[in-house]
């Protein structure tokens, strides 16, 4: 698949601000099923908003009131179901769930941890990202967290992460991970006792054989790995086994450290252009 090469701000690009036409190092991004909004988390704000397509401006739908609410988030969940957030509150050390329907009702899921990465599985499990700890935990309602990822230490060796980032699983519950200090993205197949590299662990650099800080990942039906290849200013698409991956989209002047990206429908691209303070679509060729 090819993207246009030049892309559209959706949300932002107002310089760096406060204000409900701006965003402050934004982290992670969610578009509804009907592709009518978009959710950001906007970390330097400390606030979630929703921005609705074609719109000037968002709407602040968490946080923005104190960091006592939300510090620094990292990343989201939008709970379309059950009208709520999922919240990694990076600066509070914890995962928060919060009501869209009523800001008051607010609940602490997992106290101490700092994690960037969250996903749920089709039975509603969270899955955590643990950056401290070095590894990846899935919760169940009633059960403490089950190491599912990493959780041998620190290191680079197949069973250990280093600082993991953003999650992806599939349908298996095959877990990805942006193994961010490694430069590398790992797949752990459920119940393994270690993981495989699918894209990067050559070291950090600019090759189309390696990574810089991989950030927001998201993987197609077919196995292909999208990773927001953050330290070099670009989205790299890896094939299933493929040794080295191909730009999609950056490389240039384009974008400035990239942190997340996801798709719609029609496979427009798009991505949370972080150091420039916005939100990027790329349109499907």
């Amino acid at each position: 698949m090819n993207w246009i090469v030049n892309g559209e701000t959706i949300a932002g690009g107002h310089e760096r601000g406060d204000q409900l036409n701006q965003l402050d190092d934004p982290r992670g991004i969610y578009i509804d099923q009907q592709q009518k909004h978009i959710y950001i988390v906007d970390c330097g704000n400390h606030r979630i908003v929703k921005w609705k397509l074609g719109e000037t401006g968002g709407e602040m739908i968490a946080g923005g009131n104190g960091v006592d609410q939300l510090k620094w988030p990292s990343n989201m969940i939008v709970d379309e179901k059950k009208r709520s957030l999922i919240i990694s509150d990076f600066g509070n050390r914890r995962v928060v769930r919060w009501s869209l329907e009523n800001p008051e009702d607010k609940e602490i899921l997992i106290e101490d941890i700092l994690s960037c990465g969250l996903v749920t599985n089709e039975n509603g499990d969270l899955f955590v990202s643990d950056w401290e700890n070095h590894e990846v935990k899935r919760w169940r309602k009633g059960e403490q967290g089950t190491i599912v990822a990493g959780g041998n230490g620190c290191g680079d060796k197949l069973n250990q992460l280093n600082c993991p980032a953003y999650l992806f699983i599939d349908r298996e519950e095959t877990v990805y991970v942006s193994d961010f200090e490694n430069h590398r993205v790992m797949k752990w197949l459920k119940g393994a006792s270690e993981g495989i590299v699918v894209a990067g662990g050559q070291g950090f650099g600019n090759h189309l054989n390696q990574l810089d800080y991989p950030c927001g990942l998201f993987v197609n039906e077919i196995g292909d790995i999208y990773v927001a290849d953050q330290g070099n200013n670009r989205i790299m698409c890896w094939p299933l086994g493929s040794k080295e991956g191909r730009v999609i989209v950056g490389g240039s002047n384009q974008l400035s450290f990239p942190r997340d990206l996801s798709f719609d429908v029609e496979n427009n691209l798009y991505i949370v252009d972080c150091n420039n303070h916005r939100i990027q679509r790329f349109s499907h060729e």
